[in-house]
């Protein structure tokens, strides 16, 4: 029997493009599938999150996730431009999001087509790895979509259509975040049981072994 579990997981969340290529090994070497529920950051969620944040919080962060890219073997630089805009007068995050909302709406559509798992790690990379510059201009979305298995044309036409429905998907994709036991990205649900961040990868196959996770 398949095993199956929920990933809720963020464009702008480093660790989430860090988890990527061990779930997608993941998929292609055993029985299991993922529900791909794609959300908004934090900063677009509950942007107050961050007013409170102690100073270390913010310099341990950038030093670990530099830290762990490399631990990984990953390439990885901060994207050019960032997924999410922040008005550097006023050091908030506009309501008005040039970028986020799309590509989460993008992921929560793919996702409904069956090419959610590719379309997070094809995306992510071409965001996260520091191989492009301007990710957002010409056509690195539309290549990450073609090699994810989708027709970029068709796809874009659709979520322009359904930007509305894909907004409540995604909706209901944080509300099950929260109920499935947190609120930070990326979170695996298994059976009820919360798995937040990359690093708790290990623990969570442990756990499908334990479920009977066979080989393909």
């Amino acid at each position: 029997m398949t095993l199956t579990y929920d990933l809720y997981w963020s464009f702008r969340s480093p660790y989430s493009y860090m988890i990527m290529h061990r779930l997608t090994a993941l998929e292609r070497d055993y029985d299991v599938a993922c529900n791909v529920r794609p959300v908004y950051p934090l900063a677009v969620r509950t942007p107050e999150f961050f007013d409170t944040r102690d100073p270390l919080w913010f310099s341990y962060f950038f030093a670990d996730i530099h830290r762990e890219a490399e631990f990984l073997g990953l390439p990885f630089r901060w994207p050019r431009p960032d997924p999410v805009y922040m008005d550097m007068t006023t050091r908030t995050y506009p309501k008005d999001q040039p970028h986020i909302h799309r590509l989460t709406q993008m992921g929560a559509l793919a996702a409904e087509q069956g090419r959610g798992l590719a379309f997070l790690d094809e995306v992510s990379k071409t965001i996260w790895s520091g191989t492009v510059d301007d990710w957002h201009l010409g056509d690195h979305i539309a290549q990450a979509t073609a090699r994810a298995g989708l027709d970029p044309a068709t796809f874009a036409a659709t979520v322009d259509a359904e930007s509305e429905r894909l907004n409540a998907v995604i909706e209901e994709s944080q509300v099950a975040q929260r109920a499935a036991g947190h609120y930070g990205v990326p979170m695996i649900a298994l059976n009820g049981e919360p798995f937040f961040g990359q690093d708790r990868f290990d623990q969570f196959k442990w756990r499908l072994e334990q479920q009977g996770l066979k080989a393909r």
